[in-house]
């Protein structure tokens, strides 16, 4: 049960409030900002609450028991509060956040409202909108591993243990045709689509991950990629692009010949062995009876 301080219950009582909303965020890299809807800053609990934001937060309900609820909170890009390259680099991604209900009249005056985790960020013509989820929510996550015809380790990690030197390149941007297609030089002994399901890392820190890869005939190659880039990469750049996996047995022991660290489980029945029956024919070893 929420209890709420005498000095804010009395304020809350009287004819007339003087109230708003503060928010506390509290990124994974440990950085603390604080956001208000307010028209003007306010300091609490030793913490500076800005309201050059915008933010604003949507209508929301709240259940008793363990129902994963969530709401919205929505605010505008500022250089004083939150910057687009920090949500673009996922550095608000899961960051705890605290409401808390204050009176602006007299900010020692407050109460937390909810704790909530910052979930899915869109960002659109300067702005942004924020999912809060509540922590009850981790309930519905996944707990240890699942089983699944395909690896779940990342290439060349502690349990992949593939050596990525051999499957590295480096080179230079020659011209950004788009922001999901660049020209490069520097990759003229790497085979059409060595690269392809690849990662490219660019010199400042710029990453993408990569569809294709394709080898021109004058030694140039065209990198396209998954998702158009956060910025314009211009020529002269220079990246180091990574060989990618599609996580499947074949690859790990044809291409890699990793087999032993291959972290699937390729022979586990799929869904389709239950309907299936012994017909003295067809060898049940869990593959696939219908392709």
């Amino acid at each position: 049960m929420r209890t709420i301080p005498p000095a804010l219950k009395a304020h809350l009582d009287g004819p007339a409030t003087t109230t708003c909303h503060c928010w506390r965020v509290t990124r994974r890299d440990g950085v603390v900002i604080g956001f208000t809807d307010h028209d003007r800053d306010l300091v609490f609990d030793g913490k500076g609450f800005v309201a050059a934001s915008g933010f604003a937060a949507s209508e929301s309900e709240q259940a008793a028991g363990l129902g994963a609820d969530a709401d919205e909170v929505t605010g505008g890009f500022s250089s004083v509060a939150i910057d687009e390259d920090d949500l673009a680099a996922g550095r608000y991604y899961g960051a705890r956040v605290e409401l808390f209900l204050v009176n602006w009249a007299a900010p020692d005056q407050h109460m937390l409202l909810n704790v909530r985790e910052i979930g899915e960020v869109v960002r659109a013509g300067g702005q942004f909108r924020a999912e809060l989820r509540s922590l009850a929510h981790r309930l519905n996550q996944p707990q240890g591993r699942l089983y699944n015809r395909r690896c779940d380790a990342s290439l060349g990690d502690g349990r992949c243990r593939v050596n990525t030197s051999a499957w590295r390149g480096e080179g230079v941007v020659v011209e950004m045709i788009d922001r999901s297609r660049l020209l490069v030089s520097g990759l003229a002994d790497f085979a059409d689509g060595f690269f392809r399901q690849g990662r490219i890392v660019f010199s400042g820190g710029l990453s993408a991950e990569m569809d294709g890869h394709g080898r021109r005939a004058d030694g140039m190659a065209v990198l396209s990629l998954w998702l158009p880039l956060e910025e314009d990469v211009e020529a002269g750049r220079a990246f180091t692009v990574t060989a990618g996996c599609d996580k499947t047995f074949p690859t790990c022991r044809k291409r890699f010949r990793n087999q032993p660290n291959f972290r699937g489980f390729p022979h586990v029945p799929g869904a389709d062995f239950a309907y299936s029956y012994a017909d003295g024919e067809r060898i049940h070893d869990g593959g696939p009876i219908f392709e």
